[in-house]
């Protein structure tokens, strides 16, 4: 990657056929800025041309969280009409950029907003038992769209609505995320990235061709049921969500209570 402060980290594995993309801004709990928008994007586009990569391990620095969504500090700038709204998280996972090796997340601590773009955009979840994923949207009066439809595509309706209606009231357990299926493994704390690598490893040491097409039919099962949702999305979050004043007087009044379930 470029020169400068990188917010991505991109380890390839000696001979594994493994890479391991790491969000690495532990300051600010691996929420995604523009920079950081732009050199994920590099990354996956990167990783299209590398055949030694046959798949991808995806995670965030430190132990507090994996991803908290689009960096509140980020300024982003809106067209005044409901029928162009920028969302620059639309870029951030590895299908918008076309890549179709298989991508395994590893998750420690928070997972909530925007970090469902990444979720909803790699093949299955691995979770430390410290994981817990939530959606801050309604809380602070903005519509979760395209969060929610990738979340309605992992896990049971009345889970996906539960998790977007509650807010930061509640946050879904490790333990519940598996349940529901939103994870697919719990792992020994600590161990979330080795086990994901494992698993990774696997996969990596068969042949790419069939694997990737493999990927590209799973994708291919959900994809237009997605983008269909994905067009309502600028409309509804421009007719919902309150002016960005308010939201922000919400998110500064915010309750620091909550449930873990």
């Amino acid at each position: 990657m470029g020169a400068g402060v990188n917010t991505v980290r991109l380890d390839v594995g000696e001979d594994t056929g493994v890479a391991v993309v790491t969000l690495d801004r532990p300051g600010r709990l691996n929420a995604v800025d523009l920079t950081m928008v732009r050199e994920l994007a590099e990354v996956w586009r990167e990783l299209r041309f590398d055949d030694a990569v046959r798949a991808v391990v995806l995670t965030g620095s430190g132990e507090r969280a994996f991803c908290t969504g689009i960096d509140r500090d980020a300024v982003v700038p809106q067209p005044s009409s409901p029928y162009m709204q920028d969302d620059p998280l639309l870029g951030v996972g590895p299908k918008a950029n076309d890549l179709w090796k298989p991508v395994i997340a590893a998750v420690r601590g928070m997972a909530c907003g925007g970090a469902f773009y990444l979720l909803g955009e790699s093949e299955f979840v691995v979770a430390d038992p410290t994981a817990v994923f939530f959606d801050p949207h309604t809380t602070y009066g903005m519509v979760s769209a395209y969060e929610s439809v990738l979340m309605a595509q992992r896990m049971p309706y009345g889970e996906a609505a539960r998790t977007a209606l509650m807010g930061t009231a509640e946050r879904m357990s490790a333990r519940r995320a598996h349940e529901v299926g939103l994870v697919s493994e719990i792992a020994e704390e600590g161990r979330a990235v080795e086990a994901a690598v494992r698993c990774a490893g696997i996969v990596a040491g068969y042949p790419p061709e069939a694997v990737q097409g493999t990927v590209r039919a799973l994708w291919a099962a959900k994809e237009a049921a997605r983008a269909q949702a994905f067009a309502q999305a600028p409309h509804l979050i421009a007719l919902g969500s309150l002016p960005a004043g308010r939201q922000a007087e919400l998110f500064a009044g915010r309750s620091r209570e909550y449930r873990v379930r």
